[in-house]
């Protein structure tokens, strides 16, 4: 039968609410008047109490097949998405509502019956009419609200895409920026005189680091080793600047066949050195460690003073639009007891 969509229940009152329902009955014993002259066409041309009756009757089909209907309609969407699964969910809808039209005609015929002491005539051509009707009606409305979904859906899709290409834009620049680069030269300047190993593995890392931002640039999601390793040598080049006064802790019993955004867990690091008093009075210490299904990004917090301009632009809510199209699960971000805490979700590769 004919589904009538109600309106987000958070954009209306309870009385609203309950105005629309009524609205929406009325509406469907309207629609339910012209269709007594299928059921009963003899009734329109008699002058006895007949015609109340088949009006009744085809005004209560309506109302209870069209919001029988949409209640079904909306119980299978808990469970089955249309845009995950939409054959399953087109074979359970049509099931469903043929069940439950079939069912909800029976108990009407017999109930009205008893009540009013009305003879429906064939029972068979009334399951088979209403049966009909609401197999066009669930075709046409499932129909429509695929083709909103996947609007939508695509709609969310595109803008995720253009944040990504933003965000792998804005790392990219981030990494590159000459604060980073004139801090790592400068340091290397130092080094070359103190120590030549050391020299060495300093520009085998600042090498790591280039060709990692670089290589992931087009992807969606990387090995959660493959990161870690990154960050360590991002670690690195920034603990020979800043020496005792950055302490970076990494559990070993992290998933590493887990997925992670590439230079998510990077920026979140970047993040906590650029807005945290880093000294030997103040030591900011980094850890990274996996807590059930989340990888957990957690730092000091002492937050020091930087101009809006200073700011990376990338941030958290990147990271978190970034997530939100790979997993169901919400980043979640925590500020206590003096320290900033950064929940990622684990992804599958």
């Amino acid at each position: 039968m004919l589904f009538i969509k109600s309106p987000k229940s958070s954009t209306l009152s309870k009385r609203s609410r309950w105005l629309y329902e009524l609205k929406s009955i009325f509406i469907l014993a309207l629609i339910g008047v012209p269709f007594s002259l299928i059921t009963c066409p003899d009734c329109w041309w008699d002058n006895t109490h007949h015609l109340k009756y088949a009006i009744l009757v085809s005004s209560s089909f309506w109302i209870v097949l069209a919001k029988g209907n949409s209640f079904v309609n909306h119980l299978l969407g808990l469970y089955i998405e249309w845009l995950k699964e939409p054959v399953k969910r087109l074979i359970a809808s049509l099931f469903a509502h043929s069940v439950f039209t079939v069912v909800a005609v029976i108990l009407l015929v017999k109930v009205l019956g008893a009540l009013l002491g009305i003879q429906m005539g064939s029972i068979s051509f009334t399951i088979l009419l209403s049966l009909g009707i609401s197999l066009v009606a669930t075709l046409i409305g499932n129909s429509r609200t695929f083709l909103l979904s996947w609007r939508a859906l695509a709609i969310e899709s595109e803008k995720i895409k253009k944040e990504a290409i933003v965000a792998k834009y804005e790392s990219l620049k981030n990494q590159v920026n000459p604060h980073f680069l004139f801090n790592s030269l400068n340091t290397l300047t130092n080094l070359v005189y103190e120590d030549a190993d050391l020299s060495a593995k300093f520009i085998k890392k600042l090498s790591e680091v280039y060709r990692y931002v670089l290589e992931t640039r087009e992807k969606e999601v990387v090995p959660m080793d493959e990161e870690l390793r990154f960050v360590r040598s991002y670690i690195f080049l920034q603990q020979i600047r800043h020496e005792d006064s950055l302490v970076f802790k990494l559990d070993e019993e992290i998933n590493k066949k887990a997925g992670v955004i590439p230079l998510g867990i990077q920026m979140l690091v970047e993040n906590a050195i650029k807005h945290n008093v880093i000294s030997a009075d103040a030591p900011l210490t980094i850890r990274i460690f996996q807590q059930e299904d989340l990888l957990v990004v957690e730092n000091t917090l002492k937050k020091k003073n930087i101009l809006a301009e200073e700011s990376s632009g990338v941030g958290l809510e990147n990271i978190r639009s970034r997530y939100s199209l790979l997993s169901e699960v919400a980043v979640e971000v925590i500020e206590e007891n003096d320290l900033f805490i950064v929940k990622l979700p684990l992804l599958k590769l």
